[in-house]
């Protein structure tokens, strides 16, 4: 047993070229840091990919180094990679690239002229921006208050990457612009802007609500003192007039 994990540590300082090697692969590979298999490609984004049919079971077979170990994401991975990790593909797409590229020679060119704008037929296509070469888009986007996102590098500031349907809030063809409807200084020049009655209720400050609360009182004590002014005056000329006697008594 000691022997056999001395063996593997020196296979695996050979194999990853030293111990700075074992110790990225181990830091990245956390459940299998001895794991060898063959080299099967690279894509763009310097993730390495690699296979092993013989010493582990079906699903652990194939796996990826990724090209930068402090900042791993998983949307890096290609589509044409992503279809051999999960043994969709039995080829990497290196051998199918070979495989297309010779079929190619033997394809017989069209006399006919062709006049269409596209020369494919899936319809409209947007231009492909793969960011720091992460294939799906969604997880580019900020972390707010302007910071950006430093996981997967977009710096502060910087638009996100990723669709919106038009009608989405954050779709900026379809934002609306602000409308105010007042200013609470506006007799100052301005400064405090409002869009609604509950937002000027927001921006006051308690003072100006303790005005606005002793105002209303205000008002509500004058009328009802201005009520019982016009009772009293109802009630003197009732009187005069006789009110509340009794006819022939």
């Amino acid at each position: 047993m000691v022997y056999h994990i001395i063996r593997t540590f020196q296979a695996s300082l050979k194999y990853r070229g030293g111990w700075k090697g074992l110790f990225e692969h181990m830091y990245t590979n956390g459940d299998y840091p001895f794991k060898f298999g063959t080299y099967m490609g690279c894509d763009a984004a310097g993730n390495r990919y690699y296979e092993n049919r013989v010493d582990y079971p079906f699903g652990q077979h194939r796996w990826v180094e990724p090209g930068d170990i402090h900042n791993f994401d998983s949307a890096s991975i290609p589509p044409e990679w992503h279809g051999w990790m999960v043994s969709m593909n039995d080829a990497p797409p290196i051998v199918e690239e070979d495989y297309i590229g010779e079929r190619k020679k033997h394809i017989i060119p069209l006399e006919s002229v062709s006049h269409a704008p596209a020369d494919h037929n899936v319809g409209h296509q947007e231009k492909l921006f793969n960011f720091h070469h992460l294939t799906n888009l969604s997880t580019v986007r900020s972390r707010g208050f302007g910071i950006g996102n430093p996981i997967v590098g977009l710096p502060p500031g910087a638009k996100d990457s990723y669709y919106t349907q038009p009608g989405s809030p954050y779709n900026e063809a379809s934002i609306r612009p602000r409308v105010n409807i007042g200013d609470l200084d506006e007799d100052k020049g301005g400064g405090r802007p409002y869009k609604s009655m509950k937002w000027a209720e927001r921006l006051r400050t308690p003072a100006e609500k303790a005005a606005i609360e002793k105002e209303k009182m205000d008002a509500v004590k004058r009328a009802v003192d201005v009520e019982k002014a016009s009772a009293a005056m109802r009630k003197m000329a009732m009187a005069a007039r006789g009110a509340g006697s009794v006819a022939g008594a």
